[in-house]
C-alpha cells in the first residue's frame, strides 16, 4: 500500500510538471497575443500616420479663414483668426515648423492672407498655444499690434496702418 502511494504520488507530480509545461505560451504565442490584444504595431503607426495627415489636412483647410499669419522667414508660422465682434482674443488655426510652416505660408499667400514676419512672436506662439485654443494673455499686445494693423490695412479700422516692429 505504501508502495502504491508512492507511485501515485511520484505520478501525480509528474503530471502536475507535464500539464504545466504543456500550458505555457512560446515566445511565437505571445507575440500573436499581444498583436491580437494591443494591435499590430505596424498597424497602430499606419493609423497614427493617417491620423496625422487627416488632421493636418483640416489645418489647410482653416489656413484661408486665417486674419493674418505670424512667421519667421522659414521655420514657423502660425495663422490667426480674430473678429472684432465675435471674439474675445485670436484664436490659432494652424501652426507647423519647417515644411508645414512654408505650406502654411503659400495657402496664405494664395487666398490673399497677409503674412508678418516676427520671429520671437512667431516661437513664442507655436510653443505656447495648441490650435483651435485662443492665443495665451502674454502675447495679447503683440498679436493686438499686428491683427490691428492689418486690419487698418484692410480698412476694417480707422487710422493709418503703422507697421508693427519684430519683437528681440
Amino acid at each position: 500500500l505504501a508502495i502504491m502511494s508512492l507511485i501515485a504520488g511520484l505520478d501525480f507530480l509528474f503530471q502536475k510538471f507535464q500539464h504545466v509545461t504543456q500550458m505555457r505560451m512560446s515566445r511565437q504565442d505571445i507575440r500573436d497575443e499581444m498583436k491580437q490584444t494591443e494591435g499590430d504595431p505596424h498597424i497602430r503607426a499606419r493609423l497614427r500616420q493617417i491620423r496625422r495627415e487627416r488632421a493636418q489636412r483640416r489645418m489647410m483647410q482653416a489656413v484661408p479663414q486665417a486674419s493674418v499669419v505670424i512667421a519667421n522667414p522659414t521655420h514657423f508660422a502660425v495663422a490667426l483668426k480674430y473678429e472684432l465682434d465675435d471674439m474675445n482674443a485670436p484664436t490659432v488655426l494652424a501652426k507647423g515648423v519647417d515644411s508645414l510652416a512654408l505650406k502654411i505660408r503659400e495657402i496664405a499667400e494664395e487666398n490673399d492672407v497677409p503674412v508678418m514676419e516676427n520671429p520671437p512672436l512667431a516661437r513664442a506662439l507655436y510653443a505656447s498655444a495648441e490650435i483651435g485654443d485662443e492665443i495665451p494673455a502674454e502675447h495679447y499686445k503683440a498679436v493686438a499690434e499686428i491683427i490691428g494693423y492689418v486690419m487698418r490695412l484692410k480698412g476694417k479700422l480707422p487710422g493709418r496702418p503703422v507697421r508693427p516692429k519684430a519683437a528681440g
